[in-house]
């Protein structure tokens, strides 16, 4: 394979980072670990030089990083741990990788104020574990949650099915700080939640795969954590799941997740009594978490099993402790398709009131041999899930059909992990709404040299 060579020196950008941080921080392309090199095959353009990775101990020698970078006009990739690095389009002519892995210390856990401030590379894990110290919680589930960071989980904008009772990323960060394109470190928002003029830089920031700037700093609120949970699967053919998730959504249950399941997945899910559905080569599924006081949450079952009963529904046994949040895992963390060697992962929009539809549409949408073993869940209340298949036997187009199905139902369709030959013939994000003259103007507001990720998000911004 050819290899273009970047038109400056990594020898030189090493040097001038050793100057900066210490060789000890600084680490060549070539030395990087194998399991984040492969990662990094779908991030970064081929026949392009690994870049080196930088990893500073402080804010501040982050924020002199970043000025380096300005200076000399190299393009760089923010990192965490790299779990999602392979999210996104393919970035061109990096020059070098900064890493939050050493910004992981907790700021501040204010515990009557039910709000935590941490730097942008402490593990999501971590954050969990403090946060349960004191019975509390951040009311996400992001993937990965073993090995992403909160600057990565902010960046992406990815959270999982506590989505339904709390809302997305950028509904739980209250306060950030993150450095500029020319090296200068800002913040916005703090402690509390109050009204504020100009950019709401947390909405800016979450989601935006750091192309606007470089997260170094993060408060979330926080909730209690309630007493007691359990979780509802509920299988049955498309009309009655459909019945039954219109009238969960507009009675007064209050489910914490409810996602709808492709009946694939259904069947992969290790949940005892579910290979006992009718027909489950049709089958669609509901999981339904209730989180409160014991009498509520056994209230809510009950009623829930009665709606599902009266909706011709077959309920299986409530889960509980860990064999439901084995479930949940099993849900969030993205589900590979056995054997096989190129999973395609897709991130998916449509109306709320579509999803049941998407799913059932699948057979007609993917190729036959791919849309059987499609495993894919939506989140009821807001219409977002994933999907994900092998395209191994597929050209990239075979897509299209599915993507077209979500732009006309009020959603739409980006592929997050794939093959380099999908990305490369394929937009990553497919993108058609009148948001991008917006988008193109903040990001030369924000990024005038276009230094920052490029090439990661939307037509390349």
């Amino acid at each position: 394979m050819t290899v273009i060579q970047s038109s400056v020196p990594q020898s030189t950008i090493l040097q001038h980072l050793q100057t900066l941080v210490g060789a000890s921080q600084v680490m060549a392309g070539e030395e990087l670990p194998e399991s984040l090199r492969d990662r990094l095959s779908g991030a970064i353009a081929p026949h392009s030089c690994l870049p080196c990775v930088v990893y500073p101990n402080t804010q501040e020698e982050l924020a002199e990083v970043v000025k380096c970078t300005a200076q000399h006009h190299w393009r760089m990739m923010p990192l965490g741990n790299g779990s999602k690095v392979q999210w996104g389009g393919l970035a061109e002519n990096i020059h070098l990788l900064i890493s939050t892995e050493k910004l992981n210390r907790l700021i501040d856990h204010a515990v009557g104020d039910l709000t935590i401030t941490a730097e942008a590379g402490m593990p999501f894990h971590t954050l969990t574990e403090t946060l349960q110290q004191q019975q509390q919680h951040v009311g996400l589930d992001p993937a990965y949650a073993d090995h992403a960071t909160l600057g990565g989980v902010v960046a992406t904008g990815d959270t999982g099915a506590l989505r339904q009772r709390y809302g997305g990323v950028r509904d739980r960060v209250i306060g950030i700080s993150f450095v500029r394109a020319d090296g200068t470190l800002a913040k916005a928002g703090g402690r509390v939640v109050k009204n504020v003029a100009g950019y709401d830089l947390m909405k800016l920031m979450t989601g935006a795969y750091g192309t606007l700037g470089m997260i170094s700093q993060l408060t979330f609120r926080v909730y209690p954590r309630a007493e007691t949970s359990q979780t509802a699967v509920i299988v049955g053919d498309a009309n009655s799941i459909q019945a039954l998730t219109a009238t969960v959504l507009a009675s007064s249950l209050t489910p914490h997740r409810f996602d709808v399941l492709s009946p694939a997945l259904l069947q992969r899910l290790n949940v005892e009594g579910l290979s006992h559905s009718d027909d489950p080569d049709h089958s669609l599924g509901l999981a339904i978490q209730f989180e409160s006081i014991a009498v509520s949450v056994e209230q809510q079952m009950q009623q829930l099993g009665n709606l599902a009963t009266a909706h011709s529904l077959s309920s299986l046994p409530p889960l509980q402790d860990e064999p439901e949040a084995h479930l949940w895992r099993q849900l969030q963390d993205p589900m590979h398709p056995t054997d096989t060697q190129t999973p395609i992962t897709c991130k998916i929009g449509v109306l709320p009131n579509q999803a049941i539809a998407t799913l059932h549409q699948l057979p007609h949408l993917l190729p036959p041999d791919v849309s059987t073993g499609a495993i894919a869940h939506i989140h009821a209340s807001s219409g977002l899930g994933r999907i994900q298949f092998d395209g191994g036997a597929i050209a990239p187009t075979a897509i299209l059909p599915l993507r077209q199905w979500c732009d006309t139902h009020g959603g739409f369709l980006s592929i997050l992990e794939a093959p380099l030959s999908w990305k490369q013939q394929l937009d990553v994000w497919g993108y058609s709404g009148n948001a991008l003259p917006l988008m193109q103007r903040l990001k030369t507001q924000f990024d005038p040299h276009h230094h920052l990720n490029p090439g990661r998000f939307i037509h390349s911004l």
